[in-house]
């Protein structure tokens, strides 16, 4: 426990980030970079799943993903509603101009409670 501005104390362990990877998305999915992540599996064209070494306490963690595509302007979409589980985390990328799902690098990280 770190003490923060004023009387607020923070836990180091709370802050740190849980599971994070940066994956090679296009054609089949690779890991290029991790931390916690067992695997990544190609879902569908722009889908992909992550599954953690250790699994989260519960499936309420928090997701951050970025998205790169050469030559667009892709988005993601954390399809939390999809089935996040205690070891699995669920991302999508679409097509900024066009909607349709692409295949693209992404990296991701994960905030919560490990089990």
């Amino acid at each position: 426990t770190i003490r923060g501005e004023g009387s607020a104390q923070t836990s180091i362990q709370q802050g740190l980030a849980k599971q994070w990877c940066h994956t090679s998305g296009v054609g089949t999915p690779a890991l290029a970079d991790s931390f916690n992540t067992a695997s990544v599996t190609d879902l569908e064209t722009g889908g992909q799943s992550f599954t953690f070494t250790s699994a989260m306490a519960n499936a309420n963690f928090s997701t951050q993903a970025l998205v790169y595509l050469s030559g667009q302007i892709a988005t993601i979409q954390q399809l939390t509603d999809s089935g996040n589980t205690q070891t699995t985390a669920l991302t999508a990328a679409k097509s900024h101009t066009t909607s349709a799902s692409v295949d693209a690098d992404k990296s991701i990280t994960v905030h919560g409670d490990l089990a």
